[in-house]
């Protein structure tokens, strides 16, 4: 990929698109291979996802208010996952 091309997936914001499918896709995993409950798939991603709509927010160009909502948002997720811990996982 060319340096203009590679400029332009992140001018964009298509970088932080791409990722949110990959987390999609991380996330139908969890849910139909490793048979995780949605509660925990969403504890686990929601930190990610919101950090990739701030990164995204970023990279247009909005206002520093679109940047600082989903980062301040993810915090709260965060801690869910923390109190499920990798050794309290809920599974179906």
């Amino acid at each position: 990929m060319t340096e203009g091309a590679m400029a332009a997936l992140f001018a964009n914001g298509l970088a932080a698109d791409i990722i949110l499918v990959v987390i999609a896709g991380e996330a139908i995993w969890l849910r139909l291979l490793r048979r995780w409950v949605l509660l925990a798939i969403l504890c686990r991603l929601m930190p990610g996802i919101l950090m990739m709509v701030a990164l995204r927010a970023a990279l247009t160009g909005q206002s520093w208010q679109w940047i600082a909502l989903p980062l301040t948002l993810s915090f709260p997720f965060h801690l869910a996952d923390l109190h499920f811990g990798p050794g309290r996982r809920a599974k179906k």
